[in-house]
């Protein structure tokens, strides 16, 4: 059965996802008005962002750790959600749901070519020197519409090594296909692509098994645990400093150890 736009939309917006502060238990957005507006990080992507639950537990996104990384007053309104590319998550409404909900001084960090790639499904897949980068164009265009800040991330990387332990790219021209968007736009870029990459070489083959979702039943090499989420988290606020998209009062405990037991499931 097919659903008309407005359908999908009303779906979505009964599926907005909560809105979790720097500290405390997450509770549901509420945007305040005035002055005193406090600002919202907002996340747009797949599932190695998104909010897990009960029953996914241990699998983290790295969106449920962001906010360990972040002054109290800067919230994380996280819509990522599995299985979403750049063009399935606007074809949904959801990128619709978050400009309903964004505005001046609010920041859409963009999150998306893991999904992008799959080439035999029509409603995913995107190209990316040409629809991956037009999609990603309408996230920007979006933002800065409502007078938000726009902010692209290159997918954080998979968990491969070939045979001499070298950690492997995965993820083909999506990386440097945002990477020139944002250039030409002008838009901060958070290399996160790169940057996993490279802690993953650091940790080696066996090591990085304690950051992805290896269970006794699973071996998942794309997905985290709580030390994976928390560790891409940190990656991201530190690039979010370093390209001066958040100041140093914003961020906290980049430098400090972040227990796993901090990371919980709620329940769906």
């Amino acid at each position: 059965m097919s659903l008309t736009r407005r359908q999908v939309t009303t779906a979505a917006l009964a599926a907005v996802p909560l809105t979790v502060a720097a500290t405390g238990p997450a509770s549901a957005a509420v945007p305040s008005r005035g002055p005193r507006r406090e600002r919202t990080l907002y996340i747009a992507g797949d599932s190695t962002a998104a909010q897990k639950y009960a029953d996914a537990a241990p699998e983290t996104g790295w969106g449920m750790a962001l906010p360990f990384f972040l002054r109290q007053g800067l919230k994380v309104s996280n819509h990522a959600v599995n299985g979403r590319s750049s063009k399935s998550f606007l074809d949904e409404g959801r990128l619709d749901v978050i400009l309903g909900a964004i505005g001046p001084g609010d920041l859409l960090l963009v999150q998306f070519g893991h999904n992008d790639s799959k080439i035999a499904d029509p409603t995913r897949y995107t190209e990316p020197w040409t629809t991956y980068q037009e999609h990603l164009l309408r996230y920007v265009d979006g933002a800065r519409a409502r007078g938000a800040r726009p902010v692209l991330a290159t997918s954080v990387e998979r968990r491969k090594f070939d045979a001499a332990g070298k950690a492997v790219s995965t993820h083909g021209d999506y990386p440097a296909a945002a990477i020139a968007l944002a250039a030409q736009e002008g838009v901060p870029l958070l290399d996160i692509q790169a940057l996993s990459l490279a802690l993953w070489q650091k940790l080696g083959v066996e090591e990085t098994k304690k950051y992805f979702n290896w269970t006794a039943t699973e071996q998942d090499n794309t997905h985290f645990n709580p030390p994976g989420a928390i560790a891409v988290a940190r990656l991201v606020a530190s690039e979010l400093l370093r390209r001066r998209v958040l100041s140093r009062l914003d961020v906290r405990r980049l430098a400090e150890e972040i227990p796993g037991s901090w990371i919980t499931w709620p329940e769906a």
